[in-house]
């Protein structure tokens, strides 16, 4: 067995990089408070855009930014119903209008379901 074991370097301990001659990003570290009172920081790049809020490490609230970033209020649409939608392509009166030849030809047993033509079909007979 020990002629299986690695020698040398321990796995994953450490690395033989040097840091010579790398020159790091230039950071900034941005505060956060969360709803819950949490004080947290974020270490960011000086280009990137900084976000008005971030989750809270500790609670996974939502934190706001403490220097002053305010979030953007985004522009809701009206949610639009299917009647709204409907409303777009046809008017009132063609609805109605709709309406009356579809209720005709549901009552004459032309359209709708096969159970209901039997059942009108037997009282025709009946009534003949």
């Amino acid at each position: 067995m020990a002629e299986r074991t690695l020698r040398g370097a321990r796995l994953g301990g450490q690395s033989f990089e040097d840091e010579r001659g790398i020159e790091f990003a230039a950071r900034q570290q941005v505060g956060y408070r969360c709803t819950n009172g949490h004080e947290f920081e974020i270490t960011m790049s000086v280009e990137a855009d900084v976000p008005a809020n971030w989750e809270c490490p500790r609670c996974g609230a939502e934190g706001l930014s403490t220097s002053g970033i305010v979030p953007e209020v985004k522009a809701e649409k009206p949610a639009r119903t299917h009647w709204d939608m409907l409303l777009e392509r046809r008017s009132e009166k063609e609805l109605e209008d709709i309406l009356k030849e579809r209720l005709e030809l549901l009552r004459g047993g032309e359209i709708g379901p096969a159970h209901l033509h039997r059942a009108n079909q037997k009282k025709r007979k009946a009534t003949a």
